[in-house]
């Protein structure tokens, strides 16, 4: 016959067991809450020239010509700090309308958008800036985060000198691997890239939030040309946004491929190989040029690089940082 106080051990022991049990299996709000504190959203994934491409006379763009309409924009992300309600654009592509109506909605984006942060002097990447001047919102002093010959190119040559002059942005210095505290909870940190560098450097960026960190390549020459190691620092992150503009060599027919190096997807696979399948799941290939059958989800290259268990970024996709 058990005691009395053996009972009340025993009803004590279950009780705490039970308690520990429950708080293993409720999920931790507070993890929660700042999970959803940064969203990342993909604003566009194409190549700087657009799709549909000019010129084009392929398949790839004849069946958005006969649409009419497309919904593939130029590469840019979107970052919203849902805790203090701020707003931040990365890339001022030709799509910069569409893309700023995704990120901010009706909001006017002189008031509600806090920053753009640029990688590189190339047409998709910063044309768009041209939209927040004179001809159009006329913009009041937008932060413009740029390195150092990026912000020497914007303010010695026009048109993009009028948006400092008219105050339509405010230039922003950064630095080369500093990182760039917004809130408490986000921090961006450029690094530079081997990339074509006639007007500015070039640079990816590490988006840093309060639980994960996101990786963001769109143009990068070789990954062997870089001094850093791209397998390393996927594995030290939790997404990698990744240059993924030419699938192979064959697509591109008409133009000399040495004009324009970036890594094949097929290279990028192969370098990745050894990665475990939780880290090449962190993989998202992005600035697509019109010409990459992986665009097209039916389309054997993309299933082969959804089976070797890497992704294809899509417009509107959200990450939690």
């Amino acid at each position: 016959m058990i005691s009395l106080i053996s009972k009340n051990r025993l009803i004590i022991t279950l009780s705490v067991f039970l308690l520990i049990f429950l708080s293993c299996q409720t999920p931790n709000k507070n993890t929660e809450v700042r999970n959803k504190e940064v969203i990342v959203k993909i604003l566009g994934t194409i190549q700087d020239g657009g799709m549909p491409h000019l010129g084009c006379s392929k398949k790839c763009c004849k069946n958005y010509y006969n649409q009419g309409f497309s919904n593939k924009r130029v590469v840019s992300l979107g970052i919203s700090n849902i805790k203090y309600k701020k707003h931040y654009l990365i890339e001022a592509s030709p799509d910069i309308n569409h893309q700023l109506k995704a990120l901010l909605q009706d909001k006017n984006p002189s008031k509600s958008l806090n920053g753009i942060f640029i990688t590189h002097a190339h047409m998709g990447h910063y044309s768009g800036l041209l939209n927040l001047g004179r001809e159009s919102l006329s913009s009041s002093l937008v932060p413009l985060f740029v390195m150092p010959k990026m912000q020497g190119f914007i303010s010695s040559n026009g048109p993009w000198d009028q948006l400092v002059k008219l105050k339509n942005v405010d230039l922003k210095s950064i630095t080369n691997n500093k990182p760039k505290v917004l809130e408490d909870n986000l921090s961006i940190v450029p690094f530079l890239v081997p990339h074509r560098d006639e007007y500015s450097e070039t640079v990816g960026y590490k988006i840093i939030g309060p639980s994960k960190t996101a990786l963001f390549i769109p143009d990068i020459d070789k990954w062997e040309k870089w001094e850093t190691s791209i397998v390393e620092l996927i594995k030290e992150v939790d997404y990698a946004f990744l240059d993924g503009t030419f699938y192979d060599a064959k697509e591109i027919n008409n133009r000399d491929i040495s004009e324009i190096p970036h890594p094949f997807i097929i290279e990028s696979i192969a370098l990745f190989k050894d990665l475990s399948i939780f880290d090449k799941n962190k993989v998202y290939f992005i600035h697509l040029n019109h010409t990459n059958p992986v665009i097209n989800k039916s389309s054997g290259p993309f299933k082969n690089v959804i089976s070797k268990g890497f992704n294809v970024a899509d417009i509107n996709m959200e990450f939690s940082l």
